[in-house]
């Protein structure tokens, strides 16, 4: 007698049957077993439409940020990325990207469990990293690499959007670079972490966007200016998400031995 959650996919008569992000979805989700990656039950199959059965979730944390008032607790924040980590480290392992990690793909249980969910972007990665195409991401925390169109990307760009949530957590649900369009996502980034050179940022300007755009050359202001309400050692974690060369972002597995953490109950890290 559990409740679950329904998502429905329209087939279209004229598609060649199941839409392929689906199939995606579908595959990717069954063989993901973690506690913070929403399960996938089943998956009902009629000639109109796709039904998938997930594990039911009582909201998300877009919905829970716009709830607290504008300050969460420092201990919820700490847990709700610790929570984070460890499901974005299990995809990380088993070779899947989410690719768009956002608060509205965050869902909360009533037992305080979050969980990744909606993995329609995700992909299986290989080694060597496969060209993708470049139209993933909500703009406000996706990573600059993606913005000025690389597309040789892997995790990283998972942590650079978890880095994004977790300096939106702390400032209680304001995000901390709300973009209109790609050219503005982009200098909100440079405004705050200082205009990438060749010398930060080797290869920055090979980049295909790169050229397009004349970007006035900003220095970095100290993490601290934005992000207040944070100790030391959560802006050493956040510096290390949100560095430009993706290759020197911290991995998941790192983050979560980070000693941002070490204060954490056994419960929570299990």
């Amino acid at each position: 007698g559990d409740v679950v959650a329904l998502k429905r996919i329209r087939l279209d008569s004229e598609d060649e049957g199941v839409p392929c992000t689906a199939i995606r979805e579908i595959s990717l989700l069954k063989e993901l077993r973690h506690p913070n990656i929403v399960r996938l039950y089943d998956v009902l199959h009629t000639d109109k439409k796709l039904t998938l059965v997930f594990e039911y979730c009582e909201q998300d944390l877009k919905k829970y940020l716009d709830g607290c008032g504008g300050t969460v607790e420092p201990f919820q924040v700490k847990s709700f990325l610790y929570q984070l980590l460890k499901g974005v480290a299990f995809c990380h392992e088993h070779r899947v990207l989410h690719r768009d990690l956002k608060p509205q793909n965050l869902l909360i249980n009533k037992f305080g469990k979050l969980k990744l969910a909606d993995f329609g972007l995700a992909r299986a990665f290989g080694i060597p990293v496969r060209s993708y195409s470049h139209e993933v991401v909500t703009l406000w925390y996706r990573a600059p690499d993606v913005l000025l169109g690389s597309r040789r990307y892997s995790t990283s760009i998972d942590i650079w959007s978890a880095g994004c949530i977790f300096a939106e957590m702390v400032q209680g649900g304001r995000p901390l670079f709300p973009g209109l369009a790609a050219p503005d996502q982009l200098l909100r980034i440079f405004k705050f972490l200082g205009t990438p050179t060749e010398e930060i940022w080797y290869g920055v300007t090979e980049l295909p966007e790169w050229s397009k755009y004349e970007f006035p050359m900003y220095a970095a202001q100290p993490l601290s200016s934005a992000v207040n309400n944070l100790d030391m050692s959560g802006l050493d974690l956040l510096k290390s998400m949100l560095v430009y060369m993706p290759d020197f972002r911290i991995s998941a597995e790192d983050a979560l031995r980070h000693r941002y953490f070490k204060d954490l109950p056994a419960h929570i890290r299990a």
